[in-house]
């Protein structure tokens, strides 16, 4: 079929034609942002996840509610040495200015400005990175120690009471949530637990790998309280037919009972590999109707394509002893490997590759779901690195 009428786009964050199985998800989004504005907050949301579920399209779903909610948001990126108290002071500041358009500012909204203006001053003062353009005084003593344990809890205090008094709420939204410094969580949670005390309308709605729940619960224990956890997965049977079946519909095209159960097997339902292939099938098909031939036609095409993106920019951050650590475990099967059993296949002591495995929970190839356990935080990744690497290798 034309590949220009071709409704399926896999890509980083790319909401899919039709967003199938998270309508939960988006219901509880919609409940708790309209509940901030009639003054009832409700609980924060971390989406935890592998590589590829969509979370990121549930967050920037989560923002576009926010916005027709009249709440006002603001969407950051943990990680790849982003400075959260910079990001939260340009955020914020674009927010406060949206919340009041008139020519004179409301005593709240200049409040909020002038902390915003002693946020930012302690990262020029402390770090000389960060400047911001803003037209009010810093408010003295306030949100301006360099110490973001206390000045968050001031910013967030400040920025909330202005959108209160506004009559709208804040959004605050963070995606790759496991990558931030553990300082920077420990803030964010306890800034967010003196916003819970005051009952006031700020929302923080973060998404991140499987660890981020972990990481959270370390860092203050209370955290639980404060977050409902929502684990974002493969589609099941039914949502995973609904997402390659309407996309089709819409586009005056469909596919036969056998091709889907062939598609829906090569993907295991999760979400990125359904465009990914769905796509791929599609440009293979010779007609309007999507056969068993197009869907095989499109497997090693779209291996390829997921091997030389998907996949390899994430192998291709590994050490040689790490991508061998990867292998061991890929070749132990599907599903948590025992360290025990990796380190068995490797021939090495298991103490030996504490290190190794540390390394590579940091750069978030890895995760424990369990004390002891190890597993790839990208779905099939065990099949691209079986692929790429015959064998361990020494």
């Amino acid at each position: 079929m034309d590949p220009v009428l071709n409704p399926f786009a896999p890509g980083a964050g790319h909401k899919p034609p039709f967003l199938a199985g998270r309508d939960a998800t988006i219901d509880g989004f919609k409940v708790a942002l309209n509940r901030l504005v009639v003054g009832h907050p409700e609980k924060n949301f971390v989406l935890s996840g592998l590589r590829g579920v969509g979370k990121t399209v549930l967050l920037r779903t989560a923002q576009n509610i926010a916005t027709q909610a009249g709440i006002q948001s603001a969407m950051l990126e943990a990680g790849d040495n982003r400075s959260l108290r910079g990001q939260l002071a340009s955020r914020l500041r674009q927010m406060l200015l949206r919340l009041d358009l008139s020519e004179k500012i409301s005593d709240h909204v200049k409040r909020g400005l002038s902390v915003v203006a002693s946020f930012a001053s302690a990262i020029k003062i402390k770090h000389g990175e960060y400047e911001l353009a803003l037209d009010v005084d810093p408010a003295r003593g306030v949100a301006d120690s360099g110490n973001l344990e206390d000045d968050l809890v001031d910013l967030f205090v400040a920025v909330a009471t202005a959108a209160q008094a506004k009559r709208s709420g804040v959004a605050l939204i963070i995606d790759e949530m496991q990558d931030l410094q553990p300082t920077d969580l420990i803030a964010l949670i306890m800034a967010m637990h003196k916003v819970a005390q005051h009952s006031l309308p700020l929302l923080l709605i973060g998404g991140g790998l499987p660890q981020v729940v972990a990481q959270m619960g370390a860092a203050r224990g209370y955290s639980e309280r404060l977050f409902q956890r929502i684990d974002v997965g493969a589609l099941d049977d039914t949502a995973a037919r609904e997402a390659i079946k309407k996309p089709l519909a819409t586009a005056k095209s469909s596919i036969s009972a056998s091709a889907l159960s062939e598609l829906l097997s090569a993907t295991q339902c999760y979400p990125y590999f359904l465009q990914e292939w769905g796509k791929h099938s599609w440009n293979c098909a010779k007609g309007k109707i999507i056969d068993i031939g197009a869907v095989r036609s499109a497997h090693p095409l779209a291996k390829s394509s997921l091997d030389e993106s998907f996949f390899r920019f994430r192998f291709d951050q590994l050490t040689e002893k790490e991508k061998r650590y990867a292998r061991a475990m890929a070749g132990l099967g599907d599903g948590p490997q025992k360290s025990g059993d990796i380190a068995a296949a490797l021939g090495v002591g298991v103490q030996s590759l504490g290190p190794i495995r540390k390394s590579m929970i940091e750069k978030g190839t890895i995760y424990s779901p369990v004390y002891g356990d190890t597993a790839f935080t990208v779905p099939m990744f065990d099949e691209f690195m079986c692929r790429v690497m015959p064998n361990i290798g020494k």
